[in-house]
């Protein structure tokens, strides 16, 4: 007998370059810098996406949209997002809840976490609080405290649908 449930989770990290803005859960939020990526490099949906696909053992975001790609340069992260809840919704599964945690000192997310978990949610075709969006720092310590880039860590559950 099959499990009913699967968790998968997912990491992001980007470092920061020129720019004005960063984009994380689809929103965009300004900033002194935005990152160095392949796709519009938004950490959340990247983070979420692996989560989504480790639930089924599917690969990583990387195999599904590999930055070697032209098609993928400068992308929205939302069509990942789309996509992976499509193999997802495919394969009978549906996402149960979304658990995100953004790393940076700089910008600060809460006031925008409300608008992530909107957008998100909407992309997921799943009520507003089975997304959650929240952020800490790593107190001055590492890559993010000396605000050299920012990372997500994403935890997904997944419910036959």
């Amino acid at each position: 007998m099959s499990a009913n449930v699967r968790i998968g989770q997912g990491y992001d990290v980007h470092a920061f370059g020129e720019g004005d803005h960063v984009v994380l859960g689809g929103v965009r939020v300004p900033h002194d810098r935005g990152v160095i990526a392949h796709s519009d490099g938004d950490v959340v949906i990247h983070a979420l996406c692996d989560a989504m696909l480790g639930a089924l053992a599917l690969g990583d975001i990387g195999q599904h949209f590999p930055p070697s790609d032209a098609r993928w340069k400068d992308a929205d992260s939302r069509a990942f997002l789309r996509h992976c809840n499509a193999l997802i919704a495919e394969r009978g599964w549906r996402v149960g809840n979304a658990d995100v945690t953004v790393i940076c000192e700089r910008p600060k997310v809460g006031p925008h976490a409300a608008t992530m978990r909107e957008v998100m949610a909407e992309d997921l075709g799943i009520a507003l609080d089975a997304v959650s969006v929240k952020a800490t720092t790593s107190e001055k310590l590492g890559f993010t405290g000396r605000g050299e880039g920012i990372a997500a860590m994403a935890v997904c559950l997944l419910e036959r649908a």
